[in-house]
């Protein structure tokens, strides 16, 4: 059995957490999100916290410790929300928010547009720094990973889309005149 499925989930102040049949509801001050729990595993709500717990006719123990992991997230993700920070490194590029629409020059013949989903915004700084934040960490992690796959980092010069704490690693390239 997991160990990670055993800690229960504390709901911190400002929460709110709503369970309805298999439908889990967190609704915090950054955001709502809604998740349907895994069949064989058992929600509880009590006491200003979650336990997951298995169902003894129909255990899915491969479930309990990904359950305990996404609802901890949606708790998580309503009180304080999620971020990722992405660089874009290279002459010339930069980013702009208009509206929920993010528009970025990366070296194309066009612009290249993006629309952030519902429910994630994303802040420009300096032009070549973007930090996506949104309460659901897997669409934050999606959006973030789609905005860098517009022209991912290249290992000769650096150049292109990647996340702040990404460490690129560099080529040497082809040396002129050696024979």
């Amino acid at each position: 059995m997991s160990r990670v499925g055993k800690v229960p989930v504390k709901i911190p102040a400002g929460v709110k957490v709503e369970l309805k049949g298999d439908i889990l509801k967190v609704e915090g001050p950054k955001g709502k999100l809604t998740s349907k729990i895994a069949h064989g595993v058992i929600v509880t709500i009590e006491s200003g916290q979650i336990l997951i717990s298995l169902d003894k006719n129909n255990p899915s123990p491969n479930l309990f410790g990904v359950t305990r992991t996404v609802v901890a997230n949606m708790v998580h993700g309503a009180a304080v929300a999620f971020s990722k920070d992405l660089d874009i490194v290279g002459v010339g590029y930069r980013a702009a928010m208009k509206g929920n629409q993010l528009s970025m020059t990366l070296g194309y013949s066009h612009p290249v547009e993006y629309t952030m989903p519902e429910g994630v915004t994303a802040k420009v700084e300096n032009n070549t720094h973007l930090v996506i934040t949104g309460a659901d960490k897997v669409l934050v992690g999606m959006v973030a990973a789609k905005i860098r796959s517009f022209r991912a980092p290249e290992p000769y010069q650096g150049k292109g889309i990647k996340y702040t704490d990404e460490r690129i690693i560099r080529k040497q390239g082809k040396a002129a005149g050696a024979k």
